[in-house]
This record gives structure tokens, sequence and C-alpha cells, in this order.
């Protein structure tokens, strides 16, 4: 695992340094195997970044777009990751409908809906049940109890080993979530942290030793990079 810790001064900086690096990740992917593969994170963080991509000029037919988790409600719904993605990015370019692969949310059974889109990544990505495809970015935020994605504390979620997709759970509410183990597939996985209100959940994350089950975030081991974009209230404790 390659990790890179970065501070940006602040919101802006931040938006402006991920924009950066997935631009190049996106680069380098077309130009290797043709097209770029990346999942989204939810939350009020990566809006900006979403709408800066936006206003870029890129080749919408080569990019496959994901998400690293979704809230258990219809797409329209206000607290819809993928209603956020669409508003802020999505629906702003000429990207094919087909290029765009969000979790199915409207099963009865939020566990049918789970399978259902590790099937349909089995059938994009080419690979066998037990297998874990290498998405190009892993896009992810962090809570202040320092879950990512819908990987909560001490939730079955994180006994997951075998599959790419799983129902999360965040007090009481099903999310469907993309496993750990699926996640450290990736080429990059790309942290973007802002708030004063982390600090605690990052000193756990960066510290040598402590449960990670109680703060899943230190699941995150990718066989790729790893990256670590902070904004400088967030960053502010963490040891040079």
């Amino acid at each position: 695992m390659n990790k890179q810790v970065e501070i940006l001064s602040d919101q802006s900086a931040l938006v402006a340094r991920s924009l950066e690096l997935i631009l190049s990740k996106l680069e380098t992917a077309i130009a290797q195997r043709g097209q770029f593969t990346i999942a989204l994170s939810g939350g009020s963080t990566p809006k900006p970044l979403y709408e800066a991509i936006a206003a870029k000029d890129l080749p919408w037919d080569k990019i496959h777009v994901f998400w690293g988790d979704e809230r258990y409600v219809p797409p329209d719904h206000p607290d819809s990751n993928e209603l956020m993605a669409r508003r802020a990015w999505l629906d702003r370019v000429d990207i094919p409908a087909a290029n765009i692969h969000a979790m199915p949310t409207l099963d009865a059974d939020p566990a049918l809906s789970a399978a259902k889109h590790e099937q349909d990544l089995q059938e994009f990505f080419h690979t066998a049940p037990g297998e874990f495809p290498a998405l190009d970015v892993i896009l992810l935020g962090m809570g202040d109890d320092a879950h990512t994605a819908s990987l909560f504390p001490h939730t079955d979620a994180l006994k997951v080993s075998d599959r790419l997709i799983t129902v999360g759970n965040k007090d009481g509410n099903p999310r469907i979530t993309f496993t750990y183990p699926f996640i450290n597939a990736a080429r990059s996985v790309i942290f973007v942290v802002a708030g004063a209100n982390k600090r605690p959940a990052l000193a756990k994350v960066f510290a040598p030793e402590a449960d990670d089950f109680s703060y899943p975030s230190r699941l995150i081991r990718p066989q790729g990079e790893l990256w670590w974009l902070l904004d400088s209230a967030a960053g502010a404790e963490l040891p040079n």
C-alpha cells in the first residue's frame, strides 16, 4: 500500500487538489485501459468537487460512474447520493445512461438489491463470484465516528469479506455499501475529509494501534494507492 497524506489550506484547495488527482488518474486509465471507473461518495463535502468535474470537457463515453454506498431510499429522494451526484455533475454532462451504474434501492429486501448490484458488477467487470475487480478510483468520505461508505462501527457489514456488496446499517436504517475488501481492491482510494469535528476520528484511524471495528476507516488498506486529502481544520492535529 502506497499511502499519501496531504493537508490543504481550506475547502477550496481541497476540492482543487481532489480534482487534479482524479483527472490525473482518469488520463492514465483511459490511456492504459480505454476507460475510467470511479465510485462516488455521498455527503456534502464532495458536492463542489462533482460540480468542478462537470465543468470539464472530458471523454464522457469512456467514464463509468459507480457509488461506494447508497441510502436505501428511492433515487429521487432528497437523501439519495445518486440524486446529489446527478444534480451536481451527471445531469450536466453528456455521459451515456449506460455508463451510470447506480445502486438499486427499490426492492422490499435490501439484501436482494445488494445481490442484484453485485451481479451487475460481476457482469461489467467480467469477474467470477469471489473475485474483487479493481476500480480506478474510489472516493470516500469519513464520518466523525470513523465510518466510511456505509461501514459503520460494530455493524455486520464489517464482517463481510467474501462479497462486493452488502447491507449496511445506520441507526436501524439499511444502506447498500461496498465491502471493505472490494474497496481495498481499487487502484486508488481517495479519502476527502473536511472539518474540525473529524480530528478525534482521524487520530484513531492514523494511530499505530486501535480497533478496526470501532474505527472502520482503518480497514481501508488498498492494494494500490491510498490518498488522504484533508483540509487544515481536519488535519490540524495529525503528526507531521
